[in-house]
Formats: structure tokens, sequence, C-alpha cells
């Protein structure tokens, strides 16, 4: 698996006093809460399910360690330099000063500040530890405090982030800022005005002051707070976990649902939880709670594979042509596709974009014969044979497909000949990784035309051909079934890139586990 570099989780936003006294009580900031609940088990009844927390199966999983001794930062202090192992876990405690708690007057909190606080806590874990650099994760506003240290604290430096930062995760991180379906834009003008509760970060104007180095300017029209510069931070070092589902977030009985609307987590809207041109994966999890996405497996999946995983994993829809019989639909027919992930012995689905969450992948469809890759999923995978059942050489995972149709008149959905759920295409591919002649290998086959189950099913014949002679990376195009291709065209296919991180992952996959 890749270096384990020292964690450091940076948590989300505590709201008022009393909101920020309570979560300085908590030792790890929520890192490590977990959940006992799932919704609906076999046969319909209720099943229970038990999740340690993120901090907890960092720990059992990974043998990362946690060095507390009374106070984390006080024990760092004084250690010596190189001393203290690479693979542990630190909190960001900054909201400490802020607490009333303590006997003391309370600071008043500053974003700019908690950034500060949070360089400094990585050169000391970078000091202390002697690791190069440091993974991120963070809930909620807490990517925005990363992303502060690494837009605007380190440049005001003369450094780089990439210096300091190898990958960053986030939970539900309102990257875009905190917008409500409902006020026509007045709540957000008296949020940003008032700065009620410090809310005001979540604004266009605080966050230009904090994302960008000293000396840009004013607010710029049309900014987009959600990018990462690159010159500041590669952004395929960035992976956004966006949460769908608003319904679970009970935060002020439902009102915080209803204001920001369906298309969200409960608090943060999809659009705003994308990074452009970075990875991202969709769980359906609310932004906290009892199904909140922190304390929740599919987030722990998502965040273990991409922080310590040797396999990145993407599919993209290659080849796609509009039925012939539509061709004169073509202004009238919206295309979606629906994708699911499932990867062998996790009881989670690892992405879930559909329509039913309001998020389906919208296609664009070339209206000529050109060939525009439709891009579907990026996942990451750990190939430790100790992960997967003992008669498995290979890792497997599997890509739930549906493509539906839409017609569409003057802006508005006709659904005269429509039948909903019906999907124009729907398959899983199963998709087997694993190493021949000490390179990577693949084999996949399409559910609907296997012989027998899934579980029973076990490739066998030489691998797929490997269409990219780059080192590392395997590239091949999967022909859609027969009855796909002959309705989207002869050339339909998924595309599947498996690049192999770090150099390593063919040695843990050329056998079965010792």
């Amino acid at each position: 698996m890749a270096r384990k570099l020292p964690i450091i989780y940076v948590r989300g936003f505590g709201g008022g006093q009393s909101g920020i006294d309570a979560l300085v009580e908590d030792p790890f900031y929520g890192f490590n809460v977990g959940s006992t609940h799932v919704r609906v088990g076999a046969g319909g009844d209720p099943s229970f399910y038990q999740f340690e927390s993120p901090l907890l199966r960092l720990m059992l999983d990974h043998d990362y360690d946690l060095k507390v001794h009374g106070s984390q930062l006080a024990w760092l202090g004084r250690q010596p330099d190189g001393e203290v192992p690479e693979a542990t876990i630190w909190i960001h405690r900054f909201y400490d000063d802020a607490a009333s708690t303590w006997g003391r007057t309370p600071q008043e909190y500053r974003l700019e500040r908690a950034a500060e606080d949070l360089l400094d806590l990585v050169t000391l874990v970078r000091a202390k530890t002697g690791a190069p650099r440091v993974y991120l994760v963070a809930h909620s506003m807490g990517g925005l405090v990363c992303r502060s240290m690494m837009q605007k604290v380190i440049p005001d430096r003369g450094a780089h982030a990439e210096q300091y930062v190898d990958r960053l995760f986030t939970y539900a991180t309102p990257h875009g800022g905190i917008d409500f379906d409902i006020g026509f834009g007045l709540f957000e003008k008296v949020r940003d005005h008032f700065g009620i509760q410090g809310a005001d970060i979540f604004g266009p104007q605080r966050m230009w002051e904090y994302l960008n180095p000293a000396g840009v300017g004013d607010l710029r029209a049309n900014w987009d707070p959600r990018k990462i510069p690159e010159e500041a931070f590669a952004p395929d070092r960035v992976v956004a976990l966006i949460g769908t589902n608003p319904d679970d977030y009970d935060v002020a009985r439902g009102l915080s649902s209803a204001a920001v609307g369906v298309k969200s987590d409960g608090l943060v809207q999809i659009e705003n939880a994308y990074v452009p041109d970075a990875k991202f994966a969709f769980v359906h999890r609310s932004h906290s709670g009892r199904y909140g996405i922190v304390n929740s497996e599919e987030g722990y999946q998502n965040m273990r594979r991409f922080l310590l995983g040797d396999l990145e994993v993407t599919a993209d829809l290659v080849g796609l042509q509009p039925p012939r019989q539509q061709a004169a639909d073509r202004g009238e027919i919206i295309w979606q596709a629906e994708v699911e992930l499932a990867v062998r012995g996790l009881p989670i689905l690892m992405h879930q974009q559909t329509a039913a969450h309001h998020c389906p992948v919208i296609l664009d469809v070339p209206a000529d014969e050109s060939d525009r890759p439709q891009p579907l999923v990026t996942t990451f995978l750990i190939a430790d044979p100790t992960l997967r059942p003992e008669e498995a050489e290979h890792a497997r995972y599997t890509l739930h497909l549906r493509l539906i149709s839409l017609r569409q008149r003057d802006g508005i959905f006709d659904f005269r000949d429509h039948v909903e759920q019906t999907a124009d295409f729907d398959d899983w591919l199963a998709v087997d990784i694993g190493a021949t002649d000490g390179g990577l290998a693949a084999w996949a086959a399409w559910v609907s035309e296997l012989p027998v189950p899934l579980r029973d099913y076990v490739p066998t014949g030489p691998p797929l051909e490997d269409e990219d002679a780059s080192p590392r990376r395997w590239v091949k195009r999967i022909a859609l079934p027969r009855a796909a291709r002959e309705l989207f065209g002869p050339h339909v296919a998924l595309r599947l890139t498996v690049r192999d991180r770090d150099g390593h992952a063919a040695d843990a996959l050329t056998g079965p586990p010792q």
C-alpha cells in the first residue's frame, strides 16, 4: 500500500459559543464518532450494523497509532525530531482558544488563524516524524481551513503546499460556499452582512479573502471558489466526498435541509461540494448526525482507499451514439447515466450517482460521429491480499451502469412515452484486477452474460489486452453487450484505466495471500 504518512484531521463548523464549547469537550473533535444504524436488511427488516469510527478503523486496519499523553500537541512538542512514527493520527484542535470552558475569555474564531495554526501543526508533525508530507482529512468547513493554508498561508510565506501536503480528502466541504434554495438570495445577503455566528465564511467575500494570497485585489466577478489553482496544489491530489441525503440532516428540526433544497446533504448543495478537476465520489449520507458522512462506512472506505490505496481505476463511456431511430429527436432526447460502484467484501456502495438522489451523470451525446469520452467514475483500490477471500488472487469490483433517455420539449420533460425507472441499458460490469509477469492485468465480464452467479464466477483464460504501453498503467475498452451495441452504435464501450499509483500494486496481486 501507499506510504503511511501522518494523518491530520480538521473538523467542521462549530456554530455559536454553545456549539464550540460542546465540540471542544470531545478529545478528537468527532473523528472518533461511529454509528450503529442501517436502514433495511435482508427481507426488509431493520438490521444492526456497527461502524467503529474512522479513527478506530485506521488503527485497526492500518496500524496507525494515536499519541495523546494528556495533550497531543504538548507531547508532540517534547519529542526529539524524527523519533515519532509516521503512521500516526493528529487532531487540529483549532477551536480550543474560542471555547468559554477554560476559565478565560474566549478568543474570536478566525478561519485564517485556524489555517495558520494548521501550518504550524503540519510543520511540527513533519519535524517530529521525519515524514516528507502529511495527509489531510477534513469535514465540512475543515476543508476550507485546509485550502486556506494551501492557497493563502503557505504562498504568503513563499512556499508551495505540495512541500507539506501529499493528499487532501474532504467530507462534505462547501468548496463553493453555502447557498439557499429559498429567499431569492436575501438570506445569503443577511448572513454575509451581519456574519451571524461567523457563518459569513461561507459567502463569496470572505471566501475570496481566505482562499487567495495577499495582493490579488478585490473580489472578481464570476470567481469560482471551488477551483484550486494548479499553481497552489494539484487538484488530482484531492478527493471530494459528496453527500446526497438531506432527509437525515435534522439540524434546526429540518429547517436547514429545507432551506438548501433536496439536491444537497442537508447543508451543502451537491454542486458546491465539488472541486473542479479533482476526483470525487457520491454517497447517500447526510452532512452529519447518526447517518452522517464522517461516521459512515462509505466515508471511511473512500477515505482509506484514496490515502492508502495503490490502484486508481477510472471508467469512461466511449463511442456512444444516439439510436438511429431517434436521430430526428436528437434535440429533444436528454441522456443520463446512473453509476453505482461496489467493492467485493464491503457492505456498502463506494459510489452512488443516481437520479433518485438528484445527481445523475448528464451525458453530452455528440450529434455527429465524434467519439467524446463521458467520464463516469474514478475510485481507488487496495491490492492487499489479506483483504480478499482466501482463494481469490484478484481485487474485484462491480460497476452498475444504467443509460436512461428522457424526452424534453421547450425545456419541459414530456412523459407521454416514458415508463418510470425503465432504462435503455442496465447491466453490471464485473472487473477483476490482478497481475501477470510482474505487471498489471485485468479480466472483465458483463454480469448478464455470465453462466453462473457472480459469487461463483472465476475469470479464466488470458487477461484483457493492454492498449497502453505506458508503465504502471493499463487501459482497455470493454464493449457493451451486443444488444446495447445495436442500440447505441457498434463502438460503444466502457474504457477502463488502471494506474499503479506507487509502482508496487502488482507485487500484491501475483498470487493468493500467504
